[in-house]
């Protein structure tokens, strides 16, 4: 049974929060609402997995962020699923790039199911990447200016997008209509073009892309 810590402000959503993944397996060891109160279960508690808003009290900016951050710094790969409204760019690429441990980012407002959600959290708990396609679409424009990446044909932009949401080849190839092997293709040479040596672990493929990404912001 997965441990699952939750940062969440507003009471309504926490409560619910609770009650879905306890429904569905869950040990919910901490329900919290502020940056300081995340931070301390996090070192404390270590979970399996924790649902992580960015704006949390006391300035309500991204204090969900700078806790998960400072907590994986003292405890390497500690699963963070980010659920919010907004895409922190700076601390989102910072988070999302360390190259370690399960993570995901999913917008509130783009969660359409609860299977959805409970497949993400899963996924992330298990040292996977759950990210929602807008967040990743936001982080790749925010950097489009650079060489690099400016180089991507927009086939290879669409292969990269797919790669960062966690998705293997035979996946890209369904959502893409690709063959296998284009998608084998464009993989390598967006890691050509990126400057990063392909890797058979998906996982890490997608870390190492979006840390080359906040490298170059």
């Amino acid at each position: 049974m997965n441990r699952v810590l939750i940062a969440e402000d507003l009471y309504l959503l926490r409560d619910g929060l609770v009650h879905l993944l306890q429904a569905h397996g869950f040990d919910v060891v901490a329900a919290v609402e502020s940056g300081p109160e995340l931070l301390k279960g996090l070192l404390e508690l270590r979970p399996d997995v924790s649902i992580v808003d960015v704006r949390l009290p006391p300035t309500f900016t991204d204090e969900g962020l700078q806790a998960s951050l400072a907590a994986r710094t003292s405890v390497p790969g500690l699963p963070i699923l980010v659920l919010s409204q907004h895409v922190e760019q700076l601390y989102a690429r910072e988070l999302l790039a360390d190259g370690s441990g399960g993570i995901g980012y999913l917008l509130k407002d783009r969660v359409f199911n609860a299977e959805q959600f409970i497949d993400a959290v899963r996924r992330v708990a298990a040292g996977g990447t759950a990210m929602d396609p807008e967040v990743i679409a936001k982080l790749l424009a925010s950097n489009a200016r650079h060489e690099p990446l400016a180089a991507l044909t927009p086939r290879e932009r669409e292969v990269l997008e797919a790669m960062a949401e966690g998705r293997s080849n035979a996946a890209i190839s369904q959502r893409l209509y690709l063959s296998e092997s284009a998608v084998a293709k464009h993989t390598a040479n967006i890691f050509a073009k990126l400057g990063l040596a392909p890797s058979d672990d998906d996982n890490r493929r997608v870390l190492a892309v979006l840390a080359y990404l906040n490298s170059r912001s």
